[in-house]
């Protein structure tokens, strides 16, 4: 995937009634802000975009051009009107060259699990994962087959593979992947569904039915 480059301008407008004027417009109102605590203000075609960042996480690197000037950062948040289904507002967080800095990257899960095969189901517990490394070498997510994983076994951060300059934040004993047997678990409740169907010792007859007498058939 290539690097995604969005056109932007400043802004100075900050009250409601403006910036919904620029939403009915079309824009979305935007801030790209640094380490430092720096904010710029700016404004996007919301159609742009929209199509350039179709697919984007937070670990993508896009390069966010504001009047003209270049410059690299991530998108951290996106303010959503989930009634309307309408973007209302951006995060851009920029970055700096040779200063590492941490980010969530996707967890992409491929194959079919031989425990699958055998009847078991696969859980994925973890979606993104922290990791802290330079920002050329953040990865755009981690692709783990679970091919050969078999029921009641694991995968976990440990296992991942990944370059010696990313460091995971997350425990090496977390699990990122793992088959459930549940075979094992219908056997188990059907005994217990027949135990309790069964009558209890002492369960007094059913009405209409023949007395028992104590000896009889001695």
């Amino acid at each position: 995937m290539s690097q995604p480059v969005l056109q932007a301008t400043s802004r100075t407008v900050a009250t409601k009634g403006a910036l919904n004027d620029l939403r009915r417009n079309g824009k979305i109102p935007a801030i790209m802000y640094n380490r430092h605590g720096t904010t710029t203000t700016i404004v996007l075609d919301g159609d742009e975009f929209r199509k350039l960042t179709k697919g984007v996480s937070e670990s993508t690197l896009i390069k966010l051009v504001i009047d003209g000037k270049a410059t690299e950062c991530f998108i951290k948040d996106r303010q959503i009107d989930w009634l309307h289904s309408k973007l209302l507002h951006i995060d851009f967080f920029e970055i700096e060259s040779g200063v590492a800095i941490r980010v969530k990257v996707p967890v992409h899960l491929t194959g079919i699990a031989i425990g699958v095969r055998e009847g078991g189901i696969l859980e994925n517990p973890v979606h993104e994962l922290e990791v802290e490394c330079l920002p050329k070498n953040v990865p755009a997510r981690f692709e783990i087959d679970v091919t050969d994983l078999k029921a009641n076994h694991s995968i976990h951060v440990r296992d991942i593979k990944r370059e010696e300059a990313v460091r995971i934040l997350s425990s090496p004993e977390q699990v990122v992947a793992l088959v459930k047997y549940l075979k094992a678990e219908a056997v188990v409740e059907a005994a217990v569904e027949t135990a309790a169907a069964a009558p209890a010792a002492g369960t007094p007859a059913a009405p209409g039915a023949a007395p028992t007498t104590p000896g009889a058939g001695k």
